[in-house]
C-alpha cells in the first residue's frame, strides 16, 4: 500500500502535475499547429554523400593526422584478397559481416606526424600516376592545405614500399610537390624497384611510376634498414612480404605506441579474418602470410593502435584475436582523443 503525503507535499505534487501537463500542452500546441498548416515543402536539392578528408589525434606529444587520398570504391576484395581461396568463401565472408561480396572502399591515407621537431609525411597516395587516377583518387596535394598543411613545410617523406598509390603523389606537374624534403625508404625496396631494364610486364609497370616520381630526387633519398629510427620516436620495422623491402614503422611519444603498418592488410575483413589467404599485390605471397601473422600477433599482444593505410578512413583502429590464427579489426572510435 502506498503511504500517504501530507498535505503539503501532496498539494505540491498536484502543483506540480499541472504546471508540467499546462507547459507541455503549451509547448505542443504551436508545434501540432504548424505541423498541420504548414505549406513548406522537401524541395531542397540532395548533396550527396560525403566522408571527412583528415583526422587528427595527439600520441603522446606527437600529433598525427590521417589524410584522405581517394574514397573510391573498387572490385573486391576477391581475388585482392583471397587470391588462393574460392571466391564463394570470400563473398560468404562479406556476407556474415554486412559487408557488399564484390564492391568495397578502401583507404588511401598518407599520414602526417608532428613530432614538435619536424613534419613527416608518410605515404604520398596516388598522384597523378597511382591505382586510383584523378579525379577519383591522388587528392593528398589537394588535401594539404585544409588539414593545415604546406607543401614546402615537409621535413621527411618516409615511404613505407614502392608501390604506385604510396608513391605517386611526390611529383606535382611535373616537379618534386615537397620541395624541402628528405626522402627517405628501405634499401631493399629501392634497390628492388629502381633498376632500368629489370622488369617485364605488370611489374615494369609499376617499376615505371617508381623511377619516374624517385629519380627527380634521387640524391635527397636515405636509407634505412630494420631497427633503424628514422627520427627519435619512429622506428622502422621489418614487413617483408607485399614487397621485398616493405617497412612498417613503430611510433612512440612520452610511453604511447602506434603501429603504422603500411600494406600489411587489404580489406577490414577479409585480411585479418584470413592472414593465410593471399593478396594479390604480394610480391611473395608466402612471405606475405607469415609477416601478416607477425604484425597482427604483435598488434594484439601489445594492444597498440594501428595505422592501416588500406583500412577505411581514418584508418584507425585496434587488431584483437578472433579464433586460432584469425584477428579481427576494431575501428577507432574515441580512445585517442582523451
Amino acid at each position: 500500500m502506498r503511504k500517504a503525503l501530507s498535505p503539503d507535499i501532496e498539494a505540491l505534487a498536484v502543483d506540480r502535475r499541472k504546471l508540467l501537463t499546462t507547459g507541455i500542452g503549451v509547448a505542443l500546441t504551436p508545434t501540432l499547429s504548424l505541423a498541420f498548416t504548414s505549406n513548406a515543402t522537401a524541395s531542397a536539392q540532395a548533396l550527396g554523400p560525403w566522408q571527412p578528408k583528415f583526422y587528427r589525434f595527439k600520441l603522446g606529444s606527437f600529433e598525427i593526422t590521417t589524410i584522405s587520398d581517394s574514397e573510391a570504391f573498387i572490385d573486391g576484395p576477391f581475388p585482392i584478397v583471397g587470391q588462393n581461396a574460392r571466391e564463394a568463401d570470400v563473398r560468404a565472408l562479406m556476407r556474415d559481416n554486412l559487408l557488399p561480396e564484390q564492391k568495397y572502399q578502401p583507404g588511401f591515407t598518407p599520414t602526417i606526424i608532428n613530432t614538435g621537431d619536424k613534419l613527416i609525411l608518410l605515404d604520398t597516395g596516388n598522384g597523378s600516376n597511382g591505382f586510383i587516377p584523378r579525379p577519383n583518387g591522388g587528392w593528398l596535394a589537394a588535401q594539404l592545405g585544409p588539414a593545415g598543411f604546406k607543401p614546402e613545410d615537409i621535413d621527411i617523406v618516409l615511404l613505407s614500399h614502392g608501390h604506385p598509390d604510396h608513391v605517386g603523389g611526390m611529383i606535382e606537374n611535373a616537379k618534386p610537390l615537397f620541395p624541402n624534403a628528405q626522402y627517405v625508404i628501405g634499401g631493399i625496396e629501392h634497390d628492388f624497384w629502381s633498376p632500368e631494364g629489370k622488369f617485364t610486364g605488370d611489374l615494369e609497370k609499376l617499376a615505371s611510376v617508381f623511377r619516374a616520381n624517385t629519380s627527380p630526387v634521387v640524391e635527397k633519398f636515405k636509407f634505412v634498414k630494420p631497427g633503424d629510427d628514422v627520427v627519435t620516436g619512429i622506428r622502422a620495422v621489418e614487413a617483408y612480404g607485399h614487397t621485398p623491402g616493405h617497412l612498417a614503422f613503430l611510433i612512440e611519444s612520452q610511453g604511447k605506441s602506434l603501429l603504422y603498418w603500411g600494406d600489411c592488410a587489404h580489406h577490414q575483413v577479409a585480411s585479418l579474418a584470413h592472414p593465410e589467404w593471399y593478396c594479390v599485390f604480394d610480391i611473395d605471397k608466402q612471405k606475405g602470410v607469415e609477416t601478416r601473422r607477425r604484425i597482427y600477433d604483435m598488434a594484439a599482444t601489445d594492444r597498440i593502435p594501428v595505422i592501416g593505410y588500406h583500412m577505411p578512413f581514418p584508418s584507425i583502429g585496434y587488431v584483437e584475436r578472433n579464433g586460432p590464427g584469425s584477428y579481427r579489426w576494431l575501428a577507432h572510435s574515441y580512445q585517442l582523443n582523451l
